[in-house]
C-alpha cells in the first residue's frame, strides 16, 4: 500500500486588523468631529455622506469633499480640518467603548499563537487610547497613518503590518468594516474578511471582496473555524 504524500505544514493565518468600527465603536464619533470640523468653514456636508468615507485616509477624505461640494480649500483649510477633527474626535474619545468579543478574540488569538497586528487609518494620537480600551499594552503591534505613505484604500497600512509580524501579506486575513479596509486587503494580496459593526452592509462589504462577514468581533470569535482557526471560542 503507497503510503499517502506528505505536504508541508502551511503556515498559520495571521490577523490584521482594522480600528475603528472593527475592535472600537467608534465610527459615529469621526462622524461628528469630521461634522463638526467642517461646520468651521461653513461647510455643509450630510453625516451619511461622511459616513461613507470613514475609514480612508484623512487626505482622500477632503479631496472626496472638495470634489462632491465644489469648494475650494487651501492648505491652511485642509490642515485645518484635519486639526479640528482630530480635537473633535478626542472631545468625545469618553464615550468610545470596545466592540463586543474585541478584547476576547485578541486574547484567544495570542493565547493560541496566532500572530495578529492593528492597521489604522487614524494617527497615534487619536487612536492610542484604543490599547487600554481593548486591555493591550503600549508595545501592541500597530501601525498607524504616521508610520505609512498612504491610508487606505492603498495597501501600506497592511503591507507594514504583515512585515511587522513577519509574515507574508497573502497568508493573512484582513478584518475591516468599511469598504476602504477591504479594497486595501486585495491590493495587498491578503483575504478580506467584513464586520458588520462600522454601519456598512453585508452586500457591500461582499462586492468588495469579503470572504466572509460577521456581525462583530463576538460574532468571527464564535466562527473562526470558517477560518481555519479552530479551538478559539
Amino acid at each position: 500500500m503507497t503510503a499517502p504524500a506528505s505536504y508541508p505544514e502551511p503556515p498559520a493565518p495571521a490577523f490584521l486588523f482594522d480600528l475603528d468600527g472593527t475592535l472600537i465603536d467608534s465610527v459615529y464619533q469621526h462622524v461628528i468631529a469630521w461634522h463638526t470640523a467642517l461646520s468651521r468653514l461653513d461647510i455643509d456636508l450630510s453625516v451619511w455622506r461622511i459616513h461613507r468615507r470613514i475609514g480612508m485616509s484623512g487626505g482622500l477624505f477632503v479631496s472626496a469633499l472638495i470634489r462632491e461640494t465644489g469648494v475650494t480649500l487651501s492648505e491652511a483649510d485642509v490642515a485645518m480640518l484635519q486639526q479640528a477633527h482630530a480635537e473633535g474626535y478626542l472631545a468625545q474619545a469618553g464615550s468610545v467603548r470596545a466592540l463586543p468579543g474585541a478584547a476576547r478574540l485578541l486574547s484567544a488569538l495570542t493565547e493560541h499563537g496566532v500572530r495578529w497586528a492593528i492597521a489604522t487609518s487614524s494617527y497615534r494620537a487619536t487612536s492610542g487610547h484604543a490599547l487600554s480600551l481593548l486591555g493591550l499594552p503600549e508595545d501592541t503591534p500597530m501601525i498607524t497613518r504616521d508610520l505609512v505613505r498612504h491610508a487606505k484604500p492603498d495597501p501600506d497600512l497592511f503591507l507594514a503590518a504583515a512585515a511587522l509580524l513577519g509574515v507574508d501579506p497573502r497568508h493573512a486575513y484582513v478584518v475591516g468594516d468599511s469598504v476602504w479596509d477591504l479594497l486595501a486587503a486585495r491590493r495587498a494580496g491578503a483575504i478580506g474578511i467584513g464586520l458588520l459593526s462600522g454601519g456598512y452592509g453585508r452586500e457591500e462589504l461582499e462586492r468588495a471582496g469579503a470572504y466572509r462577514v460577521y456581525s462583530d468581533p463576538a460574532d468571527l470569535l464564535a466562527r473562526a473555524d470558517e477560518l481555519g482557526v479552530r479551538n478559539l471560542s
